[in-house]
């Protein structure tokens, strides 16, 4: 009897527990489903949301309305052929040859405005120009830099490296500023008439060379009575042929 009851509670345990093994079994599916449920809207809504923001956005972006700083070279309404370079796009003409006239296609830039000569506005144009680099074209076409370092009295000629930068009304091939070595060329404010009117007058008391800021040679002559007359004379002579200057080496006005 007894015997038969534990294999009864055993029989009775047994079906206990695969019952709430399958219950647990089934709860674990239902709330995957919910999960799943719960968050395919959401993640169908963070894509609608990145799609919308990558590929339509609500904002566009404003364009600028500033206006280029070369816009001020440029005249209003004026002949196209005649723009500062500043204020068009050429196209390089590669069949030109070298000091020859050609002629170039040329396109106004944005927020320039220019007339043919019938009065029409119009973009596109043409223009002639020699056949060029920027840097060969003659020494009035540009303007350059100025030195007071270098000596304008010294042999052999002292040059300097300038930065020259073309006319704006003046077409040629290349950069419009470049170097280029200049020979030096400047003026301290020094009369070639006041040096040449001091030397004939006084002199032998070295009046000439401390007008000329050589102060050694005036007070040499001054204390030899311009070397007895001599130097006087020498120095008349050197500062009317213009070979003695100014110490600090610039030209006379």
């Amino acid at each position: 009897m007894a015997a038969r009851w534990l294999l009864r509670t055993l029989r009775g345990l047994c079906g206990a527990a695969l019952f709430l093994s399958q219950l647990s079994v089934l709860s674990g599916r239902a709330g995957s489903l919910m999960t799943t449920k719960l968050s395919q809207p959401q993640s169908t809504l963070a894509k609608s949301l990145t799609s919308t923001s990558t590929n339509a956005p609500y904002f566009k972006a404003v364009e600028s309305t500033e206006i280029p700083p070369y816009v001020i070279k440029c005249p209003s309404n004026g002949l196209c052929s005649r723009l500062p370079a500043d204020c068009m796009t050429c196209n390089t003409n590669y069949s030109c040859i070298y000091g020859k006239p050609a002629t170039f296609d040329c396109k106004v830039k944005p927020h320039v405005h220019c007339v043919d000569e019938n009065n029409l506005e119009q973009e596109n144009f043409t223009i002639n120009m020699t056949c060029q680099f920027c840097w060969q074209l003659a020494t009035s076409d540009y303007v350059c830099t100025n030195s007071t370092n270098c000596m304008t009295v010294s042999c052999p000629r002292q040059r300097y490296n300038a930065t020259c930068t073309v006319r704006d009304h003046i077409h040629c091939l290349g950069n419009r500023v470049f170097p280029k070595m200049l020979y030096c060329n400047w003026t301290g404010g020094y009369k070639w008439s006041t040096a040449l009117a001091l030397s004939i007058t006084l002199g032998g008391f070295g009046a000439d060379r401390f007008y000329l800021g050589q102060w050694r040679e005036g007070l040499g002559k001054l204390f030899s009575f311009g070397g007895l007359g001599i130097w006087t004379l020498i120095d008349v002579l050197l500062i009317g042929v213009g070979y003695v200057g100014p110490a600090d080496g610039s030209l006379y006005i």
